[in-house]
């Protein structure tokens, strides 16, 4: 009957080149090596090495074993380890970045359920707009939005998010509401970024794009910062739909341009690397498709978030 030990103690003897190295690696006498190379030979009826007291090579039969062989072997390799990767319950604290205007239902909802799912965890949550490295902050996975430039990151595509016009019933009252994208050239607006000058927003409406310039007295880097700025009257700003609900829900702030949106951006999650990944951020990453998959739609089709 045939034994897969054999099978694994001929693929290591063809890779390492030699008896004597494949049972150094495999931790056996060289004398067993031989006798399961033997038996595996007499279980098919043909030779698969030919050897010598100075060489050793592979028949063409033993050749071509080899070749199917080492790659189901492989395939039984990795789902070996996906099932102790199973088996094992996530532990220990994983570091979070996220922005800032991304604090909302949906993050705040998956990381619950990943608590309450592995009760041996914790989760540190970092929210900055700023793209931080993740290797020199500790930072396990990160959500990230916009066009992903070229890194050494890996990124799985969640999504996409979009933006909203709004501002405050004072600035309203004092300014009035832009009737189209092109009146913001005349209004004052809060600018998401580090600086002011040359800004241009891109507007999406009904089978229509629009670029406007615009300007104002106030920009911040960080979308609370611009949020605040908004609701004390300094302009209008583009905010995250998901922020901004509640400021709009308590009347802090309304929706200018109800037709008009920014172009979707896309959600991505991000790691150091697919190699060697750890439990936890593979179940958080599952954990947090799941809930788009429930909460906004298939992958395939990747979802609207309201940022």
């Amino acid at each position: 009957m045939l034994d897969l030990n054999d099978i694994v103690v001929f693929a290591r003897v063809v890779e390492a080149g030699s008896f004597t190295a494949a049972a150094r690696l495999l931790a056996m006498p060289k004398t067993t090596v031989s006798r399961r190379i033997a038996a595996l030979e007499r279980e098919f009826g043909v030779r698969l090495l030919q050897r010598t007291t100075r060489s050793l090579r592979l028949t063409d039969a033993g050749r071509l074993y080899y070749e199917e062989s080492s790659e189901a072997l492989r395939t039984l390799e990795q789902a070996n380890l996906r099932l102790a990767e199973a088996r094992t319950e996530p532990a220990g604290t994983i570091r979070i970045s996220a922005p800032v205007g991304f604090s909302g239902h949906f993050l705040s909802a998956t990381m619950f359920d990943f608590l309450a799912t592995y009760p041996k965890t914790r989760v540190e949550l970092h929210l900055s707009d700023d793209r931080l490295n993740l290797i020199e902050n500790g930072i396990d996975l990160a959500f990230r939005t916009g066009i992903m430039e070229d890194s050494t990151l890996i990124a799985r595509k969640l999504g996409s998010t979009y933006r909203i016009l709004c501002a405050s019933p004072d600035y309203l009252a004092r300014c009035g509401a832009p009737d189209r994208p092109a009146d913001l050239a005349s209004h004052d607006c809060v600018i998401a970024g580090p600086s002011a000058a040359n800004a241009h927003w891109v507007l999406e409406g009904a089978d229509i794009r629009e670029t406007v310039a615009v300007s104002g007295r106030f920009a911040a880097n960080e979308m609370q910062a611009v949020m605040a700025a908004a609701i004390a009257g300094y302009g209008i700003a583009q905010l995250p739909h998901g922020a901004a609900a509640a400021c709009i829900a308590d009347g802090r702030l309304q929706r200018v341009l109800d037709g008009y949106t920014t172009p979707a951006g896309g959600l991505h999650v991000v790691y150091p690397s697919s190699q060697h990944l750890s439990p936890l951020v593979k179940a958080f990453v599952r954990l947090a498709i799941d809930r788009l998959n429930v909460g906004y739609g298939a992958l395939n089709a990747p979802a609207i978030i309201s940022q």
